[in-house]
């Protein structure tokens, strides 16, 4: 994480198929999702790495990372 330059988190909320989810996402878009024990965990995590977190199902994904998704998918990264 000390390699990304604005790293925002997202903490999806548990669902009937997954687990909660800390979504991190670079300024660039690029993201990586991973399984976290908590919400709570999820935004403590973030605060100790000084990265800001959102509650995803409140505010949703960020533009930058759809838009990392399709240039990837058309082959521009």
């Amino acid at each position: 994480m000390t390699t990304k330059q604005g790293v925002e988190g997202f903490v999806e909320p548990r669902t009937a198929v997954s687990d909660v989810t800390l979504l991190l996402v670079a300024h660039d878009g690029e993201w990586t999702r991973r399984r976290v024990p908590s919400v709570k965990w999820a935004h403590d995590f973030a605060n100790r790495h000084q990265v800001p977190s959102y509650d995803a199902a409140v505010v949703g994904v960020p533009q930058r990372m759809r838009d990392y998704n399709r240039r990837k998918k058309a082959g521009g990264i």
